[in-house]
């Protein structure tokens, strides 16, 4: 009578390692291998020499989840299970894929560390051989031991047990032994068969690769090289920013390299989560930015555009509006009470100033909460202090267009961890990720958390050192525009007001093409939009880089950026 291994009471893990420890050969034939799972059995093969006749032969087979396996069923359109060697190489890309895949899952641990680089090791010395049977989906689950023993010269199991830590050991399922010799041969012959179809590649040496470049890796990774990692995964959204979506047309040209970026990155911010802010210091262009936005989302959407801003900018904004086109209605803040409420659905709203708006109580703040509310508005807020008092103040704006208790993909990590997450929810009668937890903590870290999901900002010390260029013969520092219009940074010493020691303060010009009209005159300047609230001084060259050579043109003037 055959044993029944279900892994309840009796383990198939068990029984196979049993029975490789007086074998000298084995064949597995599985739907689905994992790779942390094999350090169940390494031990059992580590001794062997690799040969033809003391080796382990892993054939794996195309893996379909039920629910693909149900819609092919159910196709009105004839699927073709046999494969010619382009979708083979093309499944065989995907398998590795999902090897590679597999590693990157789960949380590492010591034991799946040296039972992948065994695994690795015996890969590369032919002890085990991988090999993608491709020729068609194959869910066999077979087991061959080949053992020098006169009366008994195989063993196999048979049954539904795939090549994983719970399939050998922890989850349900039905396994037999089989011990009749002629039983034994027949399934042998049938493991060779497709051990020897052309349809069937060897991925040994692949996945010894895969294993080699994870975490795995027996080589120890330089901190350099472990800090690329991390920088490249935090801006993660950066990158997808910058891959899906492009500048208006009317903008090319136009914006520097760190305005077009963040225009790339607050659009990636505001098509995942409803909201962004512009939060870079005074003087580095967030209006041009938020207008480049606003046009981006009119060209591709066919949204409309509210602009809600202090009375003082709304002659600046209306200037904007009708030099890039912006489908826009321009209402100062001071009138959102009376006109809102009859004002027509505007699918964007700017809003200007944001950080006014703190007190969650005032009139002003629950009437563009509603507008937006109801509308389901997608929000750009502007502002260059939206921190000013206490980290209410960023709660307060990300509050206009994010419900309190909705799910975040963050949470107060440095407060949960100082009390735990029961004690919190006991403590504060709501989740951490959302809004209101995050209001319960004081830590700074976990407010940047929180705020790198909507928040843009950058100084000017930051534009210097990433995206300014140096000329060679007097060392001057300038930004270049797409179109070969080189803005140079000019430093100027100022008096602290708190002593009489002098100051560099690094200013970013502007050239003058660019500026709104109204803004085109010789005089101090009030308006947000200018670097430090100071006259700037002025110099453009139609050449990348500035040089004595080339003829410059000077002026001086109030610059918007």
């Amino acid at each position: 009578m055959p044993r029944i291994f279900d892994n309840i009471e009796s383990r198939l893990g068990d029984g196979l390692r049993e029975a490789l420890a007086s074998a000298a050969r084995g064949d597995f034939c599985v739907g689905y291998f994992n790779l942390r799972g094999w350090r169940l059995l390494d031990s059992s093969v580590d001794h062997w020499s690799g040969s033809d006749e003391n080796c382990c032969r892993l054939l794996v087979g195309m893996h379909r989840t039920p629910e693909e396996s149900i819609r092919l069923l159910h196709s009105a359109t004839p699927t073709d299970e046999l494969v010619d060697q382009a979708t083979a190489r093309t499944l065989h890309k995907q398998i590795a894929e999902d090897f590679r895949r597999q590693l990157a899952s789960g949380v590492p641990s010591n034991e799946d560390e040296l039972g992948l680089r065994r695994l690795a090791g015996q890969l590369r010395s032919r002890r085990v051989r991988t090999k993608l049977y491709l020729r068609h989906p194959l869910h066999a689950k077979l087991y061959l031991c080949f053992r020098s023993d006169p009366t008994s010269p195989s063993i196999g199991f048979l049954g539904s047990s795939n090549l994983t830590l719970p399939g050998l050991l922890r989850q349900g399922e039905l396994n037999i032994d089989v011990l009749d010799h002629d039983a034994c041969v027949k399934l042998a012959k049938w493991f060779d068969d497709r051990w020897s179809d052309r349809f069937c590649i060897d991925i040994s040496n692949e996945l010894a690769d895969i294993i080699d470049q994870s975490w795995a890796a027996e080589q120890q990774l330089s901190p350099y090289l472990l800090y690329l990692k991390i920088a490249y995964h935090l801006c993660r959204e950066a990158r997808e920013g910058v891959a899906l979506f492009d500048l208006p047309a009317a903008f090319r040209g136009l914006l520097f390299e760190y305005q077009a970026k963040a225009v790339q990155l607050a659009a990636q911010h505001l098509n995942r989560r409803g909201g962004v802010i512009l939060g870079d210091v005074v003087g580095l262009g967030k209006t041009m930015m938020a207008s480049a936005l606003a046009r981006m989302l009119e060209d591709d959407l066919g949204f409309e555009t509210l602009i809600l801003c202090p009375p003082k900018l709304q002659r600046m904004w209306d200037d904007y509006r009708q030099r890039f086109g912006l489908r826009a209605t321009i209402v100062p803040i001071s009138q959102v009470q009376q006109q809102l409420p009859e004002l027509r659905r505007h699918r964007l709203v700017i809003i200007d100033e944001s950080h006014n708006l703190r007190n969650r109580q005032g009139n002003r703040y629950l009437a563009i909460r509603e507008y937006l509310a109801q509308n389901e508005s997608k929000v750009i807020m502007l502002s260059a202090t939206p921190y000013n008092k206490s980290y209410g103040d960023l709660a307060s704006q990300l509050r206009l267009f994010v419900e309190p208790d909705q799910p975040l993909p963050c949470q107060p990590e440095k407060y949960v961890e100082e009390i735990g997450e029961t004690e919190f929810i006991r403590r504060h009668q709501c989740r951490p990720n959302t809004i209101d937890g995050f209001e319960k903590s004081v830590h700074a870290d976990d407010w940047r958390q929180l705020m790198q999901l909507y928040l843009v900002r950058r100084t000017r010390g930051f534009i210097r050192q990433h995206y300014a260029q140096r000329d060679g013969e007097n060392g001057r520092e300038y930004l270049t525009l797409a179109t070969g219009l080189a803005t140079i940074f000019r430093t100027v010493s100022r008096k602290s007001s708190s002593s009489n020691a002098a100051r560099t303060t690094p200013r970013i010009s502007m050239p003058l093409s660019i500026r709104p009209r109204w803004f085109r005159r010789s005089a101090p300047c009030t308006c947000r939009d200018t670097a430090s609230r100071i006259i700037l001084s002025i110099r453009f060259r139609r050449a990348s880089p500035p040089r004595s050579s080339v003829q410059s043109t000077a002026c001086r003037g109030p610059v918007s950026a």
